[in-house]
Parts: C-alpha cells; sequence; structure tokens
C-alpha cells in the first residue's frame, strides 16, 4: 500500500492535463498547504532546538542526515549554522546517503543501503552528547534507519523528521515530528509540499537552537562569522545598534575585538578586551546576561 508521500494527488484534474498557468497557481497553492503543517508541531520544534542548543553547549555535535531531497534540505541548513551563529564547524556535521558524489545526480540505489547509513554515522564516533537529526519524507528509507540505529547504539539524543505518521523512523526518536503533508501534485516527488514543510521545521529548529545558544540579541545574529564585506557591514551595524555608538566606532571596537561581535559590544561598552572575554566566559557567550551583569555593576 502507497504511503502518502507517495499516493497519487486526489485533485479532480492532473496537473499535467492543465494551462500552465493553472498548473503553476496549482504548484503555488500546494506549497501553502505543505507550509501550514509546520505550525501544530511548533512545540515539537521547541524541543528538538532545545536537544540541538544542549549538544553544541556540551561540546558535542549536530549531525543533519537524510537521502535524496530529504537529505539536501538537511545539508542545507547545517551548512548555514557556522556562518549565522558562529557554531564551530567541527560541531556541525552532515551525513548524505551517497557521499558529495552524489550531489551532481542524486542516485536512488544509496538510499536503500541501511547499513551504509549505519556504518557512516558509526565511523563518526557518536556519543551522547550528541544529537542526531534524521530527515525522511517517507520516514521508512533504509539509509535514514540505519543512521537512526547507530545513533541509538550510540546513545545520542535523535530527533526525527517524517511525512507519513506512523513511519518506522519515528519509533527510534526521542522528538518525533510528523510534518503532515498531502500527496504532491506530482505523485512521489518529495521536493515538493514534503521539502517544503521539512525546510520550514528545520529552519525554525536551528533559528530555535542559536536564541537558546544566546547567539541571537534583540533579533540580530551577534555570533556571525563576518567573512566578507557584506557581513563586516552587518557586524559593525549591529555593535552601533546595541550600543548607540556611531560606525567609525563600532569598526574600531571589533577591530579591537578581533571579529567578535559580542566582544566588541562589551568594549564599546567600556571593558578591555581580556574583561570581555572573561565575562562572555562566565555567561555562557550570552550576550544579554553579560550586558545585564555589566549594567549592576
Amino acid at each position: 500500500m502507497a504511503t502518502r508521500t507517495e499516493s497519487r494527488s486526489d485533485t479532480t484534474e492532473p496537473i499535467d492535463l492543465l494551462e500552465p498557468k493553472e498548473a503553476a497557481e496549482r504548484l503555488v497553492d500546494a506549497q501553502y498547504a505543505a507550509a501550514a503543517v509546520v505550525r501544530p508541531v511548533a512545540p515539537l520544534l521547541s524541543e528538538a532546538a532545545k536537544l540541538m542548543a544542549d549538544a553544541i553547549s556540551s561540546g558535542g555535535r549536530i549531525f543533519f542526515c537524510g537521502a535524496g531531497s530529504s537529505g539536501l534540505m538537511a545539508m542545507a541548513d547545517a551548512l548555514e549554522l557556522p556562518g549565522t551563529y558562529g557554531i564551530d564547524p567541527e560541531q556541525v556535521v552532515t551525513l548524505l546517503a551517497g557521499g558529495r558524489d552524489n550531489l551532481h545526480y542524486l542516485a536512488g540505489i544509496v538510499e536503500d543501503n541501511e547499513t551504509g547509513g549505519y556504518s557512516e554515522l558509526t565511523d563518526m564516533a557518536p556519543s551522547a552528547r550528541d544529537c542526531v537529526i534524521v530527515v525522511s519524507a517517507s520516514g521508512a528509507t533504509p539509509y535514514a534507519l540505519g543512521v537512526a540505529r547507530a545513533a541509538l547504539a550510540a546513545s545520542a539524543r535523535i530527533i526525527a523528521l517524517a511525512n507519513n505518521d506512523g513511519a518506522p523512523l519515528l519509533n527510534y526518536a526521542d522528538v518525533a515530528i510528523v510534518l503532515d503533508t498531502a500527496a504532491e501534485p506530482v505523485a512521489g516527488s518529495t521536493r515538493l509540499g514534503a521539502g517544503t514543510a521539512q525546510k520550514i521545521a528545520l529552519n525554525t529548529m536551528s533559528t530555535l537552537c542559536g536564541v537558546l545558544l544566546g547567539h541571537v540579541h534583540d533579533g540580530m545574529m551577534v555570533n556571525l562569522r563576518a567573512e566578507n564585506h557584506k557581513l563586516r557591514d552587518r557586524a559593525a551595524h549591529i555593535v552601533s545598534e546595541i550600543t548607540g555608538i556611531d560606525g567609525n566606532s563600532a569598526n574600531a571596537a571589533l577591530q579591537s575585538a578581533g571579529g567578535d561581535v559580542k566582544k566588541a559590544v562589551l568594549i564599546a561598552s567600556g571593558l578591555a578586551a581580556s574583561d570581555a572575554s572573561r565575562l562572555l566566559d562566565e555567561t555562557g557567550q550570552n550576550l544579554r546576561k553579560a550586558l545585564s551583569r555589566l549594567e549592576r555593576a
């Protein structure tokens, strides 16, 4: 029996019989519908973000794992974390069925390799400090199940995202998230609605993880890696916005801080660089807590 992610849509007229304008509207409407299914699982996304933040703060890692388009959704989210929130790249690991060689053409055969999923994660020596996110639209992809089995064997915390209720993958999870998307406009093409819901869920989890780690202050990314001209300008703007100093002074503070936005804010607030570093260490790198302590001093 076909799962919902493999079933044909029950709409009255197949998309290939529509005029292009109508077909485009149908596709867009399906994405809106897919986005709507994420809202009811927001509490679970919050629980997942806590597990992710705990892994990073304890010195562990977050693994983003999947096959095919689900793996690409996971990878896209993982690649953003070091630059956006300054998380050590060594703490963010991606596992895609078939590895990098599969990026130019997503060969389907590698999805069936449950042993490969198990061994690939096992080779990374996961531990109880780690958090393993496994994404599978069907929730039954053998590669994904192998990854989940390896995570369970290592006592790592497991977050599972699937688009079918009752999927086997969910049985392995500490946080099991069902993204209840409808059958796709093109049957089985889960890069469509299922992928949209996965991307929203992953964005929410990783963003909230950054917030919980203290890397967001007044809606600004205060732990970004200022590695290009745009981001250096953004960093200076953030320092200026928080402290009220002008752009030149903000750039000077950033230079004294070695490009560290949080540290630059504290320097601009009157601390020496060494004292700023110490205060951030004492407050778990949480800028709001550091500023609060500075105000009370």
